[in-house]
């Protein structure tokens, strides 16, 4: 049985390959631009919105809130990466309710450089809010015998992100293959009802888990914007 879609080789020609993983992942890059495309051409501002452009404003709404309860603000300048990240992963994992569909998050390639991804996203946001000295700071605190720890600790999580989606949809894959081998004509339906939520499940943590490493490299810099100046005079006035 055949879990990771790596394995799926379409064509080769020496060391280059070309396997179901990357197949899949530009065909889901393609049918989400596609989606977006259709989805607004036709954007309107008054009262008669179709169901799709509902259904947007729903999702990009509900994302940007998300974003906000986690303390990075403004919400909708982290948007178009929080946001195409949950989608991306919400959207392959959805995908494998389709028969001989493999999500390409199945594959520790796609969830390593998902990953990658958060761990270039952190320190770029880091230093753009609190400076090159500010952002670095962090990595000698609170002593500077703290360095290699914290180090080691930036490179562990990143690991951690890649490796537990990677095993959350693979170990789903594996349960699935099984009690479909068991019980070919009752399990189906009950594990694409599984899948699907998984899937979503997934797709809200590895997302969450990326603002959560975001708002932590830019925390001391939010705080002060947020802070509310005091009245002349002090709080006494």
């Amino acid at each position: 049985m055949e879990l990771s879609p790596d394995s799926t080789i379409f064509w080769q020609s020496g060391e280059v390959k070309l396997n179901a993983t990357i197949a899949l992942t530009w065909l889901n890059m393609l049918l989400l631009t596609l989606g977006a495309a259709l989805v607004t051409r036709r954007l309107r501002d008054d009262e008669r919105l179709s169901r799709w452009q509902n259904l947007l404003e729903v999702l990009v709404g509900g994302i940007e809130r998300q974003i906000a309860d986690m303390g990075l603000k403004p919400p909708r300048e982290f948007l178009p990466f929080l946001g195409t990240l949950f989608i991306f992963v919400l959207f392959s994992n959805l995908l494998a309710i389709v028969p001989g569909y493999r999500p390409p998050t199945g594959s520790l390639s796609t969830t390593a450089a998902l990953a990658i991804s958060v761990f270039i996203a952190v320190p770029w946001w880091g230093i753009r809010r609190r400076g090159l000295r500010g952002f670095f700071g962090l990595y000698i605190k609170p002593s500077v015998f703290m360095l290699p720890f914290n180090i080691l600790g930036e490179l562990s999580r990143t690991l951690a992100l890649a490796v537990r989606l990677f095993g959350n949809i693979m170990s789903g894959s594996m349960i699935a293959g099984i009690l479909l081998s068991v019980a070919p004509l009752f399990f189906p339906v009950a594990m694409q009802l599984l899948g699907l939520i998984t899937g979503v499940i997934q797709a809200y943590i590895f997302a969450i888990l990326a603002a959560v490493y975001i708002a932590a490299a830019v925390k001391v810099q939010q705080v002060r914007e947020d802070a509310e100046p005091l009245p002349e005079g002090g709080i006494h006035g």
